[in-house]
């Protein structure tokens, strides 16, 4: 088998999206067109390596076997040797764009690039559902649980529903295509071990039933079409009350955003990327630029206005 250069690139993500704690998961596009995800190249080679580039490669550990990508490659490479495919070395490149700790699934936006990048190269071996269970497990490594509300949307696009059934691990939901997210990265990081350190250990019945009630009428008006009441019901009760005070700013943001009439407010994953979802361009504009002038705090901070990406991950010969 003659192996070819392929270059793969995983979008960036809202994890939970309020409402759906672990459950839900949206890619993100920025209408501008600009990149906001991690590319990977997987490239022959006569032995593993890695190389690092990108404005956030040096926020990565200097040891490439300290990287989330070597545990990647093994992974793959004993997964493959397991089913007797052929095992052959290769050389991968991370252009790592996103921040680390960032809220926007940023660990996941590398492990889905890198084993898309992978299976393309040796010659789509596994599934999709194969590949959604390995990403789960790398992601896993990072966040210190098996979950897959960031990289089922890095990895299928649009808006997921984690069923965690067999054979239906994630499932794509129906989307409003005229929505606006505008995403805001403030430039500090937050570790999702220590976001979810801080929640309560455990959920009042109001707090479970409003959880549950919340969903369940989301994915409804999902369906149905139903755009007011989809938003009626995108509020976070479960991390929100606890996580905001790990975000600087945050309540002054909620009040500008809708304030200007975002339909929704929250936090991205365990943030502190924070987001709002707008139905005018205009009026998401001026929250994106609000939000870079007030809720940044360096110059690694951010903000785009987006919309979902409907098409997930993708690889290409190059």
């Amino acid at each position: 088998m003659a192996y070819e250069r392929y270059r793969a690139y995983a979008p960036a993500s809202i994890g939970n999206v309020s409402l759906g704690f672990d459950l839900l998961g949206a890619a993100l596009r920025p209408v501008d067109g600009s990149p906001l995800g991690d590319e990977v190249e997987v490239l022959p080679a006569d032995s593993y390596s890695l190389q690092i580039q990108g404005p956030f490669a040096h926020k990565l550990p200097d040891n490439p076997d300290e990287n989330i990508l070597t545990h990647c490659y093994h992974h793959f490479i004993n997964r493959l040797a397991e089913r007797g495919g052929k095992v052959a070395p290769c050389a991968m490149v991370l252009y790592k764009n996103l921040p680390i700790g960032s809220g926007l699934g940023s660990s996941a936006s590398s492990v889905v690039a890198a084993l898309h990048g992978l299976n393309a190269y040796y010659g789509e071996p596994f599934n999709a559902d194969e590949m959604l269970l390995m990403m789960g497990e790398l992601e896993g490594q990072i966040s210190g649980s098996v979950h897959y509300d960031n990289v089922a949307p890095c990895y299928l696009g649009g808006l997921v529903l984690m069923a965690g059934q067999v054979g239906n691990i994630a499932l794509s939901l129906p989307v409003f295509d005229d929505w606006y997210w505008v995403i805001c990265y403030s430039g500090i990081k937050v570790s999702t071990a220590e976001a979810r350190a801080i929640l309560p250990k455990m959920i009042t019945m109001t707090d479970t039933l409003t959880f549950g009630r919340q969903l369940g009428v989301f994915v409804h008006a999902l369906h149905s079409g139903n755009r007011k009441l989809a938003a009626s019901v995108m509020q976070d009760v479960i991390a929100e009350p606890h996580r905001k005070r790990l975000l600087p700013g945050f309540d002054a943001a909620r009040d500008y955003a809708t304030g200007q009439g975002a339909l929704a407010f929250g936090i991205s994953g365990s943030g502190p990327t924070v987001f709002a979802v707008s139905e005018q361009l205009d009026r998401a504009n001026r929250i994106r630029d609000w939000l870079a002038q007030h809720y940044v705090q360096n110059a690694d901070g951010f903000s785009h206005v987006c919309q979902l990406d409907l098409h997930g991950s993708s690889v290409k010969k190059v």
